[in-house]
């Protein structure tokens, strides 16, 4: 199954619409500095406004351009459990190695909900799944025992875990099956969830320091636990910098001063604010990027 420093990659925008070149690019900066998975038109790729259109288009282009050399999780989750459906129907045919879901927002479901929605997405394609738990975004939370009882669906292969909580991801890893894996949805909890037993991460930051991303995730695969640890704390200024603002506003920013993409957003975000922006170009200075 997916291990490793996953990106959550960025959609760059270029007079208001993709930027097909700069997407290529970015795709063999990852693959050239070891990233071991992508996943495109996630939260990080403002999946909230790209129509119906453009998210298939992105997919298949990272599809494209990636060649099998790495896997694609496409990101294709929504409120709507037919959206939900349709999305990842069409990733699967555009030739994505699976698929990340975000737990329905807004419509704010049970628990039993929670479970139904990704029961029925999951019957209703061949690839593997990973849950989203992110309830700061979705303003719910998926419990440690409606993901246990998600981990016992075939296709269902883990659970990028944002809820921030240690105590969250000890109780998901010692209550799923082992095949179930556990991803870090934090940048800064990255080493501790891998100590605990997680996988990897889908990672922000890896956007703009793939290489270290990588080197920090392969170290605890390894059990290589004291570089991993030194990587973590070296990466954690910066992580803090591409957090400053609302996901993805910084990130694309930093990957503008990097000159691998424009830092076009589409409304709602809007650019940085001049005392976040001097943090995060002195964040990016002190790592060496800029």
């Amino acid at each position: 199954m997916f291990s490793g420093s996953i990106v959550a990659l960025v959609t760059p925008f270029k007079d208001g619409k993709v930027d097909w070149e700069s997407l290529d690019g970015l795709v063999e900066f990852h693959i050239k500095n070891g990233t071991h998975g992508i996943v495109p038109c996630g939260t990080t790729g403002e999946s909230a406004t790209l129509s119906h259109k453009e998210h298939h288009e992105v997919v298949r282009a990272v599809v494209k351009a990636v060649k099998k050399r790495v896997p694609v999780i496409a990101g294709t989750g929504s409120n709507s459990t037919e959206e939900a459906i349709e999305l990842t129907r069409a990733a699967e045919t555009d030739g994505a190695d699976g698929a990340l879901l975000i737990s329905p927002y807004y419509n704010r479901p049970t628990q039993e909900g929670i479970y139904q929605h990704y029961k029925k997405v999951a019957a209703s394609v061949g690839i593997p799944l990973i849950v989203y738990n992110i309830p700061g975004r979705t303003g719910s939370k998926i419990e440690p025992e409606t993901l246990a009882r998600l981990s016992e669906i075939k296709n269902i292969a883990g659970v990028k875990e944002a809820t921030g909580s240690v105590d969250q991801a000890i109780d998901v890893i010692h209550l799923c099956k082992s095949h179930f894996a556990v991803y870090s949805g934090e940048d800064s909890l990255t080493f501790s969830l891998m100590a605990l037993g997680g996988k990897g991460v889908v990672s922000t930051v890896a956007n703009i320091v793939p290489k270290e991303m990588s080197e920090l995730t392969q170290a605890c695969l390894k059990g290589d636990w004291e570089k991993g640890r030194k990587l973590q704390f070296q990466l954690i200024p910066l992580i803090h910098a591409v957090f400053i603002e609302t996901n993805p506003i910084p990130i694309k920013t930093a990957l503008s001063l990097m000159d691998k993409c424009r830092g076009d957003l589409r409304l709602p975000l809007t650019p940085m604010a001049e005392p976040n922006l001097k943090k995060l170009r002195q964040a990016m200075t002190d790592f060496g990027l800029i």
